[in-house]
């Protein structure tokens, strides 16, 4: 089998729009919350796993500073929150859900 190379995803990554990004990050996070309605947490938790490293790389891209970065790592806390923690900003699957397809509808309008 062919093996994952991290840094030629990096790249790939890299030269996808915020929206992309974005949206790409919200379909891993529909799968964490779509697993865990179906009581198999192992597979929850390898796909919350998937999202925090996508969230990671976006938060690394040099092209977000500013406002877009304290954005992302605003989400990246309240997902976390949400998902494994007290949940203390009241998010719900569903809230967060609707932040994504927002981006991933965007992304398409532009293509």
């Amino acid at each position: 089998m062919g093996g994952f190379d991290k840094d030629d995803f990096s790249l790939k990554w890299f030269r996808l729009s915020l929206r992309e990004q974005m949206g790409n990050i919200g379909s891993e996070f529909d799968r964490a919350i779509s697993w865990r309605s179906k009581g198999r947490s192992d597979f929850a938790m390898n796909a919350f796993d998937r999202t925090l490293d996508l969230l990671d790389l976006t938060i690394a891209d040099p092209r977000w500073r500013g406002p877009k970065l304290k954005e992302l790592t605003r989400t990246r806390e309240i997902i976390c929150d949400m998902f494994i923690g007290d949940n203390a900003y009241g998010a719900t699957p569903a809230s967060l859900s609707r932040y994504f397809l927002q981006f991933a509808i965007a992304a398409r309008m532009l293509k």
